[in-house]
């Protein structure tokens, strides 16, 4: 018995050391170059006291004008969010189309989240910079409620910035990077979600997010270029 106790300690302390050598960083900056992890991201203000959280990036062939539509009408009740759509958007496909009428979106709006439990909740818009730069502010207390940022902040909360990022490249492609800022009470809350949860759970949704935006964003560039070649 006191041996198979041990064993299984040992190899808990082995899997929580390979994760945390080999598995973690890795999932910390999928996809993205030294420079994108290093270099400040914007948003920190929106979070006080955050910490960075993990940069990922991908290269999207087409331009950041084609790109930047397809993030802005993102919403469970509006596009989707282009992920895993049966945990992020109530099993509903997210579009496969660009929708004029949501467009439109301005600082202080709410864009719906869904959660596999049927929560809804929200990201704030708070940072908007048309082609540029998309940053969405969620905030809940332990109900997962999003809380009032006048008044004071719950004793459980968890708060963060998704940040989405377009930088443009030579030849019609854009480099979209997805970075970000979280803190969270009580400190051992942050701790254990920054250390085991965000990592894998972010890496899951966001490389299924990335896949889905390129084809999409890619598909319809092609098409665009097509046209106007042959007109």
């Amino acid at each position: 018995m006191q041996a198979t106790s041990r064993a299984l300690a040992a190899l808990s302390c082995l899997t929580v050391g390979v994760y945390a050598i080999a598995v973690r960083p890795r999932l910390l900056r999928w996809g993205a170059t030294d420079e994108e992890v290093a270099q400040p991201y914007p948003g920190a203000d929106i979070v006080p006291n955050g910490t960075r959280g993990a940069t990922m990036a991908v290269t999207i062939e087409a331009p950041a004008n084609q790109v930047w539509p397809w993030l802005v009408q993102m919403g469970y009740d509006r596009a989707g969010w282009y992920s895993w759509d049966r945990l992020d958007n109530g099993g509903r496909p997210s579009a496969d189309r660009v929708h004029p009428e949501w467009q439109h979106i301005e600082l202080g709006d709410w864009l719906t989240a869904w959660s596999p439990g049927g929560q809804v909740d929200a990201w704030e818009v708070a940072a908007l910079e048309p082609g540029h730069f998309l940053g969405l502010h969620g905030r809940s207390d332990l109900r997962g409620r999003p809380f009032d940022l006048a008044g004071p902040r719950p004793r459980v909360y968890i708060d963060g910035l998704w940040g989405f990022l377009l930088v443009e490249l030579p030849g019609d492609r854009t480099r979209l990077v997805v970075g970000g800022y979280q803190t969270a009470r009580p400190r051992w809350l942050q701790v254990v979600g920054d250390f085991f949860v965000y990592p894998p759970v972010h890496w899951v949704m966001q490389t299924r997010q990335f896949a889905n935006i390129k084809r999409l964003a890619e598909r319809e560039w092609t098409r665009t270029s097509d046209h106007q070649t042959h007109r």
